[in-house]
């Protein structure tokens, strides 16, 4: 019996392969600007990166703006997007204003550090038109 070709680029686990990538970005609550220093975005990214490896999410690319966060991220099939989104910005809001209540205290009277809005794409390797000829010629293998 021959075995199953793998697919190059994909995550492979027990129940599941898996190759999508989230293009996320959310803003702070009134785009007020929270991460003003290398210092405050440094901590910003070290946060994120810890519930990352805490909830076996791979970040392929991140940035933090004074205002706002983007995000490149792969998660299993098993999590939800919005579980996703939830997860990163409740615990991030919560371990930086622990770090830092100053900034809370200054800008964020209400304790709220994210808009509650966020925007999230898909990528993939394969465009739209790809996929769909790829669907429609399965008989003509």
């Amino acid at each position: 019996m021959q075995k199953k070709e793998r697919i190059p680029g994909a995550i492979h686990e027990r129940n599941y392969i898996y190759d999508f990538h989230f293009h996320l970005i959310w803003v702070t609550k009134y785009r007020n600007p929270a991460f003003t220093t290398q210092n405050l975005a440094d901590d910003m990214k070290a946060i994120l990166t810890r519930l990352a490896e805490e909830k076996g999410i791979s970040i392929e690319e991140m940035e933090v703006m004074p205002d706002h966060i983007h995000l490149l991220i792969s998660f299993k099939p098993k999590y939800s997007p919005a579980d996703i989104v939830k997860y990163l910005k409740g615990h991030s809001a919560k371990q930086f204003f622990m770090m830092h209540p100053e900034i809370r205290d200054q800008k964020f009277w209400g304790g709220h550090l994210w808009s509650h809005s966020y925007f999230m794409s898909t990528l993939g390797d394969m465009s739209r038109e790809v996929v769909e000829k790829y669907i429609r010629n399965q008989y003509s293998k």
